[in-house]
């Protein structure tokens, strides 16, 4: 429900870092993958120090990355995006590399615990037909997981208490947890799909309002009106979620609402909500606990690596990225043949392009649940 995740894809990779159970953006292979590294005569990339990518690597990484993230599969269209996937892969394998033994083994030890945390949420069979529709195997997802975590490992034990309080200061609301209830009216009618003519929604929304207001039970409220799927059978129901993870206009009400006092309506992208905050839980910075803490340190190795992008990565390449031919690219403005009209050439959305532009995150419905892109959503 009314999920807010965009992000400049300049940032998708380290920031999908901390929540690596979701999505992940990292390099493929390990130092488990000698007798195949060995059998790869595929043009090299771009060399590094202390390494390189090859084509076929740089492949399995586009690959892995539209397992993983299939929402991304238009950026990769780009000749940009792609180069910068190179410098992510070539920023990981490096990272990794200069990791502690002890690191490495602790990655790929929280790379088993978090494969069979996939597996288990999308079942074996289905798990096995998703790897054969991207012509991956288990041990590609596992070593491209053991990388990132590695860097992980090896990077928050460094943190210290100072730079942790000084992120969550910078970002307080993070941490703010609240259960609340909501009616949702949408602006669509859910049995045609047509928009409902202007007012119309609202309309409906201040009726159910007036029923809450009334003393009805919010429940039965919910099940006559809510066009919630998520919520409708739970009451309307989303229990100590982040409000982080909401829209704006939500966010706000369920920061700022009184406890137990129906709100007027609420307007999102999704429709007019009547919401009821039965619970608001904002902890200071030393009453966190040790999972908190550790999304700070997540949060702050993210950062870290960004920089090591920005910074330092020119220093430890070789040469020019030499990117493989482009599919996408080829394809773009062929005439099609029978249809008397011409090809078109395929542009990228609004918010693809350049550095400081974004893209958003597939959403979950209006229920209230975020689509995730191979787990999905446990609130």
């Amino acid at each position: 429900m009314l999920r807010s995740n965009k992000k400049s894809w300049k940032t998708i990779a380290v920031t999908m870092v901390g929540v690596l159970s979701i999505s992940l953006l990292a390099a493929c292979g390990n130092g488990d993958d000698q007798n195949a590294a060995s059998d790869d005569n595929s043009a090299i990339i771009v060399k590094y120090d202390g390494g390189e990518i090859t084509e076929n690597e740089f492949n399995t990484e586009m690959k892995i990355m539209k397992f993983m993230s299939p929402q991304y599969a238009q950026l990769m269209e780009m000749d940009e995006f792609r180069e910068y996937l190179v410098e992510q892969q070539v920023t990981y394998e490096y990272l990794s590399n200069q990791a502690s033994d002890e690191s490495k083994k602790e990655g790929e030890e929280e790379a088993d615990n978090q494969l069979a945390q996939m597996k288990t949420q999308v079942g074996d069979e289905q798990w096995k037909v998703m790897l054969e529709e991207y012509d991956l195997t288990e041990a590609d997802i596992k070593n491209y997981m053991a990388r990132v975590l590695t860097i992980v490992k090896d990077k928050s034990p460094k943190v210290t208490e100072e730079e942790l309080k000084a992120q969550y200061d910078a970002d307080p609301e993070q941490f703010i947890t609240a259960t609340v209830r909501h009616v949702l009216i949408s602006f669509q009618d859910p049995e045609t799909q047509e928009d409902r003519a202007e007012g119309e929604a609202l309309k409906i929304a201040k009726e159910a309002k007036a029923k809450l207001d009334k003393g009805e039970d919010f429940a039965t409220v919910v099940k006559e009106y809510s066009e919630d799927p998520g919520s409708v059978e739970n009451g309307g129901l989303y229990e100590d979620t982040p409000i982080v993870s909401w829209v704006e206009a939500f966010k706000e009400a369920a920061k700022t609402l009184e406890i137990n006092k129906i709100s007027d309506p609420v307007e999102t992208d999704y429709g007019y909500h009547i919401i009821k905050v039965e619970k608001r839980t904002e902890p200071t910075f030393e009453e966190l606990t040790q999972e908190q803490k550790d999304t700070l340190a997540n949060t702050i190795v993210n950062t870290q690596i960004q920089t090591f992008m920005e910074k330092e990565l020119d220093g430890i390449m070789e040469g020019e990225i030499k990117l493989p031919a482009n599919p996408a690219a080829e394809t773009e403005g062929t005439d099609t043949e029978g249809t008397g009209t011409e090809g078109t050439e395929t542009e990228p959305t609004e918010g693809t392009e350049g550095t400081d532009k974004e893209t958003t995150d597939t959403e979950g419905t209006d229920a209230g649940t975020e689509s995730t892109d191979t787990t999905t959503d446990s609130k």
